[in-house]
């Protein structure tokens, strides 16, 4: 989520990319089962929250070069006036990219105006935009291909020209209101996204046919209200919170053949045209309590998704259809503070993913939607601890369990195509650690360390293969360590060195294929800033693997054409240097 507005499709899929975090203020990640305020498909949230327009209007530039081709090129206005708050961003970034067939433009701009009406409102409007045209993609690398040169792509990128294409656009409205001790929070947005990708789909078979190019039209709205209630008879402080949350999106897709002619990579002739239609209505109530020493949490969610499929295209039979998924997601916390600088804490919850349209889209058994797919409906639990170990340390700590019915997975992932299916039965547990401390006036340093065994809790049969119980899901590293050591001697120097470990990944179900070796980087980087008046200027040094490691940074789970690798980038580095001036 960014400022209230969901980042996510009504049924799941994700579009962190939209995100722009060169307006960020802070940024939070909430583990564990966060449905009842966020409804289905949210096993976690991460939520951006962008900075409001204060103090004196001031304008800004700054530019950053680097590796591989990369340049950026961004544009800041921001301040406050006449009561008015207002944020304005711009930038353009360019690269040649690592990997040969990988160059992306990427355009983003943000808008956002903060106003107070009156002493008891606020409301805010935002304006964003993202818009990247022919990324290319160079698809997975076999083995032997990443060992023997990790910059290389693979001949079927070339034959068919792989790239995407994303034109998004979005505005949005928060508006909260105090009506005496309780408040109102009323949210909306609207947008609409465009994409078009060509894939490696050899020209001629069925999925080709379906989609060798896919095309679609993606128009979005939705809107949340909520009470937020004290309830001043009750002893400690209880406030009630009910809510009603609506999304909608529905897409105009169109399939192409990516051959014509005998020419690969362009748009040919069309086998599939849909009116898809996602639509989710969830009411919500949740109880936050703080009694004494205590804080009690419990809530309950009931979520319905609407999938709708309006086919077009009828030359091959007719493969509208609708399904509708209906569930109640309830959750509890408690947590207690043993000292002030001592809690502990337990909470439990369930939570409902339904496939997303990107999921259901394939079928490997018929032309149209995958509705045989079910919801995966989780159990999660964790346990944990936060303290304060003196004035100068945070620390926190949780073990956690997960398990999954109908857990979704890739059934197979062939020539550009991906269909999925259920697998039964999932188990995760694992053990989370978070430290942060400033060591002196002029040090400090973080650590976030995770152990996870997330395995396979039953058999059952993926794209044609036994797949035994116990077998580890590809994709999810075991262990991960994040280290950074900050140092600021002076007020207008910062330097800071990280370090990162990420144990093996298994690239497919079966765990026979080679799993992704397991890796560690540091990176380095420092920053200078100078005042001169009413200027203020700055400059940026970043390098990327130090001691110039090779290593597959991600994996593409289950690829039938056995490329799962794709390699990171080699020792890299990028510069910069901006300006502001403040009125």
């Amino acid at each position: 989520m960014a400022d209230g507005i969901p980042a996510s499709t009504p049924d799941g899929q994700g579009q962190a990319a939209t995100f722009n975090l060169d307006t960020a203020e802070r940024i939070e990640v909430l583990r564990g089962p966060a449905a009842t305020l966020y409804g289905s498909n949210a096993g976690g949230v991460i939520q951006m929250f962008s900075r409001n327009g204060e103090g004196p209007p001031r304008i800004g530039a700054e530019t950053l070069v680097g590796s591989d081709g990369l340049s950026k090129h961004h544009l800041t206005a921001e301040g406050a006036a006449d009561g008015a708050g207002f944020v304005l961003d711009a930038s353009r970034m360019d690269t040649d990219g690592y990997r040969d067939h990988s160059s992306a433009r990427r355009d983003q701009t943000f808008a956002k105006l903060n106003v107070e009406p009156d002493d008891d409102s606020k409301l805010a409007l935002i304006y964003s935009s993202l818009e990247q045209n022919g990324t290319q993609d160079p698809l997975g690398q076999k083995w032997a291909a990443y060992k023997a040169d990790p910059r290389s792509v693979d001949p079927a990128a070339l034959q068919y020209n792989t790239r995407k294409s994303i034109d998004h656009q979005q505005l949005g409205m928060n508006y909260e209101r105090y009506i005496g001790d309780a408040t109102l929070q009323v949210n909306a947005y609207t947008g609409r996204r465009s994409v078009i990708q060509y894939l490696s789909i050899p020209g001629g078979t069925p999925s080709d046919k379906r989609g060798g190019v896919v095309d679609f039209d993606r128009k979005f709205y939705g809107g949340s209200v909520h009470w937020l209630q004290p309830i001043t008879s009750a002893p400690g402080e209880l406030t009630l919170i009910a809510g009603l949350d609506y999304d909608r999106s529905q897409d105009d897709r169109q399939g192409y053949s990516n051959t014509l002619n005998g020419v690969h990579g362009v748009k040919g002739a069309l086998g599939r045209d849909e009116i898809d239609t996602a639509t989710s209505l969830d009411p919500f109530v949740q109880a936050n309590w703080l009694l004494g020493d205590w804080t009690l949490q419990a809530g309950l969610r009931h979520s319905t998704l609407k999938m709708d499929v309006n086919d077009h295209f009828l030359s091959d039979g007719n493969d509208s259809g609708n399904k509708t998924y209906q569930k109640n997601t309830p959750s509890v916390s408690v947590m207690y503070a043993f000292t002030p600088d001592l809690h502990g804490y337990v909470s439990a919850g369930k939570g409902f993913e339904t496939p997303t349209q990107a999921e259901s889209a394939y079928s490997s058994s018929s032309n149209g939607f995958n509705f045989a797919l079910k919801p995966s409906v989780s159990k999660q639990y964790e346990v944990g601890l936060k303290a304060r170990i003196g004035q100068d340390t945070r620390l926190n700590a949780a073990l956690f369990q997960i398990t999954t019915e109908d857990e979704l997975v890739v059934a197979q992932s062939k020539d550009g195509r991906t269909t999925y299916q259920n697998a039964g039965r999932t188990l995760r547990r694992g053990f989370e650690l978070g430290l942060e401390s400033q060591l002196s006036d002029h040090w400090n340093t973080s650590l976030a360390y995770t152990r996870l065994q997330a395995t396979y809790d039953s058999d059952f049969i993926g794209n044609g293969k036994a797949i035994d119980k116990g077998n580890y899901l590809p994709g999810v590293p075991q262990t991960t360590l994040f280290a950074e050591l900050n140092w600021k001697p002076r007020d207008w120097v910062s330097t800071a060195i990280e370090g990162m470990y990420r144990s093996k990944v298994y690239v497919e179900d079966t765990n026979q294929q080679r799993a992704a070796p397991g890796y560690s980087v540091f990176n380095w980087r420092a920053r200078f800033e100078q005042k001169v008046e009413h200027w203020t200027f700055h400059q940026t040094l970043r390098l990327d693997n130090l001691l110039d490691r090779q290593y597959v940074g991600s994996v593409i789970v289950g690829d039938g054409n056995f490329r799962y690798y794709e390699a990171a980038p080699g020792r890299s580095w990028y510069a910069g240097a901006g300006a502001e001036y403040q009125f």
